[in-house]
């Protein structure tokens, strides 16, 4: 499949997770080869975009400022290795909030979607959760899963055919080759 757009969630995908949530610059440590992973995306010519639950800012244990600088860093560290990020799409909203936006809701899918002008069926989303791959599938993008992050145990809970792959870099090798 040749993508028109490629959606990644966050952590775990592009950075490694916590239990504790990345609440900080220092915090947020990229997993190997992620970034030039994006910049290889980049150089492709492909949108990447960056759709990631954050409720610790519904949970008071986040600031919008905070999250801003994190978000300022990644573009940093992307940009740095030579890639470019389309644009960041966060859900703020706790799981109880009812919103749109939080995955597994397609809300944040819908979102990137509209403002990268990119068609659904020539899009595929990275992520490491069953939230990513329901996503996905209401907003009827693909799905792929990378081990990294939670996705082991994800994998481990896989009943249907989404592809799998052991990180970012070689999800990104499979899209390219």
């Amino acid at each position: 499949m040749r993508a028109g757009c490629v959606l990644l969630d966050r952590d775990g995908v592009i950075n490694e997770d916590a239990d504790s949530y990345i609440l900080s610059v220092a915090a947020f440590q990229p997993i190997a080869g992620s970034l030039e992973a994006i910049a290889r995306l980049t150089a492709a010519g492909i949108p990447v975009a960056v759709c990631t639950n954050q409720s610790a800012l519904a949970r008071g244990m986040l600031t919008n400022d905070c999250l801003a600088a994190i978000h300022r860093h990644l573009q940093t560290a992307v940009s740095d290795a030579g890639g470019a990020l389309a644009g960041i799409f966060f859900c703020p909203h706790g799981p109880g909030e009812g919103c749109h936006c939080r995955k597994p809701a397609p809300g944040l899918i819908h979102q990137a979607l509209h403002q990268l002008d990119c068609r659904a069926e020539d899009t595929i989303l990275i992520g490491d959760s069953q939230r990513d791959i329901d996503a996905a599938a209401r907003a009827g993008v693909s799905a792929w899963l990378v081990r990294t992050g939670n996705g082991q145990r994800t994998e481990a809970q896989q009943t249907g055919d989404v592809p799998v792959y052991d990180d970012l870099a070689a999800a990104v090798e499979t899209l390219l080759s």
